[in-house]
């Protein structure tokens, strides 16, 4: 069975509940970061669309996968998986988290990252999503879709929509929905401190 990552530009919140998966990370501790913020409009650096690489590039929402080894109780630090960094995956997480938001304290507050962290087994029994944010008015696709089938998952329990949720998944303020939500100095100091959490 293939490891390589199933990529497709622009539709990361696919490419990371494909990720989850992927047989390389058997027996890890996984987690999907999501990073948007009220706005929806995150400056991000080192992404590989970005021309510039001192420039940010802003994104709506962004997602990437956070792993990491346990044996005998011993945690690993965590890896960051980003498939869309200029950088090769995996990286040191909070290396990773420096890079992408070097400047975030010069830039006004609606750049400003949020973050929903959420288990991969919630992630790939509950994301649903009929790709409708990427198609325009006219129904046209914004961006190439993926070769594989939309990815339309169980609701959560209480929950409703018709036929996507990721609006849920990406409201980093929103604390009745899946996983728990941090601001930019809460995530590094729980990648620094977290020893032990629920499986994913």
């Amino acid at each position: 069975m293939s490891t390589d990552p199933a990529y497709c530009p622009y539709y990361c919140e696919e490419n990371v509940w494909h990720l989850c998966a992927n047989p390389r990370f058997e027996g890890c501790d996984r987690r999907v970061l999501i990073i948007s913020n009220r706005a929806r409009r995150v400056a991000m650096w080192g992404q590989r669309l970005c021309s510039d690489p001192e420039l940010p590039i802003a994104w709506d929402y962004h997602v990437i996968l956070l792993v990491r080894q346990t044996q005998r109780g011993e945690h690993s630090p965590w890896q960051a998986w980003d498939l869309d960094s200029a950088e090769p995956s995996p990286r040191p997480a909070s290396e990773w988290l420096d890079d992408s938001f070097r400047g975030t304290g010069l830039l006004p507050q609606q750049f400003t990252p949020r973050f929903r962290l959420v288990s991969c087994a919630d992630y790939r029994r509950f994301l649903r999503s009929d790709r409708r944010h990427m198609r325009a008015p006219d129904g046209s696709p914004r961006a190439t879709p993926p070769s594989w089938p939309p990815i339309l998952g169980e609701r959560p329990p209480g929950t409703l929509d018709d036929g996507s949720n990721l609006d849920r998944f990406f409201d980093t303020e929103d604390p009745d929905f899946l996983g728990a939500l941090f601001s930019l100095t809460e995530l590094r100091r729980w990648l620094a401190t977290a020893t032990s959490g629920p499986p994913s």
